[in-house]
């Protein structure tokens, strides 16, 4: 019988006899004592189930193991940890928001390995698997203060069964970001029904929130129910609200007061238990002022407001991002290329990304079909000319594109060989290999 594989992910200290019984067991453990070299496991292998052993941990180090696990998320996931640990506030949240189960340490092994092949089971009935494809909203990921504080209001009002108006530039995450809100309410069971208001012709949008009768018009040839209907007792998204024609805004008003809908050719009054959550990119005061939005809607609207900050203002998540992007999007990309180089990693943080995480997601997808090294370049991801800010290059990135650039002229002038490339560089061939496994480059 072929062994299962098990990750270990060992943040403190772990029975000593751990790996030969689960070896018993039939299991083939994996072991990372941090969060870089589980992810390095987790790229390399396909894991089903993950056990985590946690000793000691403060605020900080509690919200980057949630960001590890939301980046994880495909694994069902056991934690060993402390008894008091359980009175943390921050542990609970890893616990319930992550966890298959939990053990209290000093651990009951036995009970441990049974624990860890029913977690084992119910991935296999949930058809789950590491292969990093379908995973979980990862745009929301970050730890930079403007995340942190966008999560910490989202926990905030998810329960507060009010209107919600999402602002943020396009392609930052606003829709994401009410998936979050309708995600952590009393809600979450119900459905979350998205509509985006600028891609439905004015003509059919009516139709489309409210529904309509049969022979309300031409073509109507059975009765519609309206996305309000289909979203009862769950959440509705409306994207680009400011782009509602003000007849409808009338009718969204009329809704927000009543919570009744008359479908389109209909005289007959539907009571309807829905939760608004509203998003734009332009800014609904200013149309406010031109009378191109209506201010008793707004007003209606603006109960409880969340911004979503551009990338910009989020240079400590880039790398994440791209990390979880490059796995999202991994059957893409060609088995040799194994991450991201330290000039890759630059020259996303130095752009400014006027696209937001739509333009990195894009980026680092079109990089995996196009790269043709082992590490995915500044110029794979078409920021060749931006791996440096407006001001003066820093000398070590200046070292570094000098010596990509003549590695590369130099194989170029020798007909790409190695030998006599080496010869004119005046390094070793071994040196020239490790050079060029740095810098991505392949001949």
């Amino acid at each position: 019988m072929s062994l299962r594989k098990l990750l270990c992910v060992v943040l403190g200290e772990a029975p000593v006899t751990l790996h030969q019984d689960m070896q018993l067991a039939d299991w083939d453990v994996y072991t990372a004592t941090d969060r870089k070299a589980a992810s390095r496991l987790l790229r390399e292998n396909r894991f089903l189930v993950g056990l985590l052993f946690l000793n000691a941990v403060d605020t900080d180090s509690c919200n980057e193991i949630d960001n590890f696990l939301k980046l994880n998320g495909t694994l069902e996931w056991v934690v060993a940890l402390p008894g008091g640990l359980l009175d943390s506030p921050p542990c609970r949240e890893i616990i319930l928001g992550h966890m298959f189960d939990f053990h209290t340490l000093p651990v009951d092994i036995p009970r441990l390995i049974q624990t860890v092949g029913h977690a084992y089971g119910r991935a296999l009935l949930r058809g789950k698997s590491t292969a990093n494809e379908n995973r979980a909203d990862v745009t929301l990921v970050g730890q930079s203060p403007g995340m942190r504080q966008l999560l910490r209001q989202i926990r905030k009002i998810a329960n507060v069964d009010a209107p919600v108006l999402i602002s943020g530039e396009s392609g930052s995450g606003k829709e994401l970001t009410a998936q979050a809100v309708h995600k952590y309410s009393v809600r979450s069971d119900s459905p979350f029904v998205p509509l985006n208001c600028g891609a439905i012709p004015a003509t059919l949008i009516q139709s489309e929130l409210f529904g309509h009768d049969k022979g309300a018009f031409t073509g109507a040839d059975r009765i519609k129910h309206g996305l309000i209907y289909s979203a009862d007792k769950g959440t509705l998204f409306l994207d680009e609200i400011g782009d509602l024609s003000l007849e409808l805004q009338t009718n969204l008003l009329r809704f927000l007061q009543e919570k009744t809908i008359i479908r389109v050719g209909s005289t007959q009054t539907i009571q309807v238990d829905v939760r608004i959550i509203a998003a734009s990119h332009v800014n609904l005061e200013e149309a406010v002022r031109k009378g191109k939005f209506r201010e008793d809607l707004f007003y209606r609207l603006n109960v409880l407001p969340l911004r979503v900050p551009p990338l910009r203002e989020r240079k400590e998540d880039i790398e994440p991002l791209a990390q979880c992007f490059f796995h999202k999007f991994s059957q893409e990309r060609s088995p040799r290329l194994k991450g991201f180089s330290s000039l890759a990693i630059k020259a996303m943080e130095s752009h400014d990304w006027p696209g937001n995480v739509r333009e990195l997601m894009n980026r680092v997808r079109r990089a995996l079909v196009m790269a043709e090294g082992r590490l995915i370049s500044p110029g794979d991801l078409e920021l060749e000319r931006r791996t440096t800010p407006r001001s003066l290059e820093p000398l070590g990135d200046a070292r570094n594109n000098a010596e990509r650039s003549a590695i590369c002229m130099s194989l170029q002038r020798e007909g790409k060989n190695i030998t006599h490339a080496a010869r004119d560089l005046g390094v070793s061939r071994m040196t020239l290999y490790r050079l060029m496994e740095k810098y991505g480059i392949v001949v």
